[in-house]
C-alpha cells in the first residue's frame, strides 16, 4: 500500500477552512458551500449556472439545492439569460453581496495568515497541485457500469 502524499492533507485543510467560517462572529448563517459561492459570485459578478457548475464541479442536484437556499434567504437571485432563456444567470442581492463580501474578507484573513508561512514558490507549487487535482479528477473517475435491466 503506498502512502497518500498530500490527499488527506487536503481533505483536512478544506474542513478547517469550513471551521474557519463557522467562528465568525456573529455568525455566517451558511454552509461552507454557500459560503464559498458567494464568495466566487462577489470576485466572478452575475454567472451562469453552467459557468458555477465548471467552478465547482458540484452535482447539478448539489449545485441547485445550494441556490435554492441560497435564494429562499434573498442572497442571490435566478434570472433567464437574455442570449438563452432556458438557461439562468445568477445574481447577488444587496443581502447577498453584504453577506459575500464578510465572507471574503474572512477568508482574506485566513489566506493571509497562510501567506505568512509560504513563500512564492510554495504558493506557486500549491497552486499548480490543485489546478492538476481538478484538472484530473474527471479522468480519475471510474467509469459506471450499467446495471443490465432485469425484464419483469
Amino acid at each position: 500500500m503506498k502512502r497518500l502524499r498530500f490527499v488527506l492533507e487536503v481533505h483536512r485543510a478544506t474542513h478547517r477552512i469550513g471551521l474557519f467560517l463557522e467562528a465568525v462572529e456573529p455568525p455566517l448563517g451558511l454552509s461552507q458551500g454557500e459560503a464559498h459561492l458567494l464568495a466566487y459570485l462577489l470576485e466572478a459578478g452575475d454567472t451562469s449556472l453552467s459557468e458555477l457548475h465548471a467552478a465547482f464541479a458540484h452535482k447539478r442536484s448539489t449545485l441547485t439545492s445550494y441556490m435554492d437556499r441560497l435564494e429562499a434567504k434573498r442572497l442571490v437571485k435566478r434570472e433567464a439569460r437574455p442570449e438563452d432563456r432556458r438557461s439562468f444567470q445568477v445574481l447577488l442581492t444587496g443581502a447577498g453581496r453584504a453577506l459575500a463580501t464578510r465572507v471574503h474578507r474572512r477568508l482574506e484573513v485566513l489566506e493571509a495568515a497562510v501567506l505568512e508561512r509560504l513563500g512564492d514558490e510554495d504558493v506557486e507549487g500549491l497552486t499548480t497541485g490543485l489546478e492538476a487535482l481538478a484538472e484530473v479528477d474527471h479522468v480519475a473517475r471510474p467509469e459506471r457500469k450499467s446495471k443490465p435491466k432485469v425484464k419483469p
